[in-house]
């Protein structure tokens, strides 16, 4: 009888995808608010990475006219390499931190207006864990998207302010391998983020009783 039960709670991984990702195109505008946040945020990072490998790969090659330009505009080298300055980090670690805060508020406002759908679930048997599932699916598609589009307008973004500011050499030199490691980066750190951002509001929406729930009027 136990087993029965616990097969009755317990829906497979495919259920619960599909549950994750209906619940955030009911709920698109707020959704996309969130990943419009990763973003944002991811787009710099993925800027400031992406403009330092440019540099890094004509800089060998580059004419001594193309060095002095490079120089003149405050880039320099540390042991032959361009490298994030400390302003530069504390610049992406902060667009990062304002971004986890921006996903926690947008969460825990979701959770209270879903106290019914959660309660619902919970009342049919769902345990804490399957509320914490759905909560972390959704972060991850809003990740995956997040991270994806940031990683592209950083690096189209510092492809077209280096061609513009030091010329087409920057384009024959452009290093593909590079980018495609910042683009799966990017997407990788958004995921992370998103994961935070949403951690405690999962576990909010989990320990919440089902008859609280109910009652609430959201």
């Amino acid at each position: 009888m136990a087993k029965s039960i616990e097969r009755q709670v317990i829906l497979p991984w495919r259920q619960v995808l599909r549950i994750a990702f209906n619940s955030l195109r009911v709920r698109l505008l707020r959704s996309l608010i969130t990943t419009l946040t990763l973003v944002l945020a991811i787009a710099f990072a993925a800027y400031l990475w992406s403009g330092y490998e440019m540099l890094n790969s004509v800089w060998p090659n580059a004419p001594d006219t193309l060095q002095q330009r490079i120089l003149d505009s405050g880039y320099e080298p540390l042991n032959g390499r361009f490298g994030a300055s400390a302003k530069d980090r504390w610049l992406a670690i902060l667009s990062l931190l304002v971004c986890v805060v921006g996903i926690v508020n947008a969460q825990l406002m979701a959770v209270t207006e879903r106290f019914r759908e959660i309660g619902t679930f919970k009342c049919l048997g769902a345990l804490d864990s399957f509320v914490v599932k759905i909560f972390m699916l959704e972060a991850v598609y809003q990740g995956l998207l997040g991270g994806f589009v940031g990683g592209l307008v950083g690096i189209l973004t510092a492809t077209v302010g280096m061609t513009l500011h030091f010329g087409w050499a920057i384009l024959g030199r452009w290093p593909p391998l590079a980018m495609f490691i910042i683009l799966a980066a990017s997407t990788l750190l958004a995921m992370l983020l998103s994961l935070l951002g949403v951690l405690y509001p999962a576990l909010v929406a989990a320990r919440m009783q089902p008859a609280a729930a109910l009652r609430s009027e959201a």
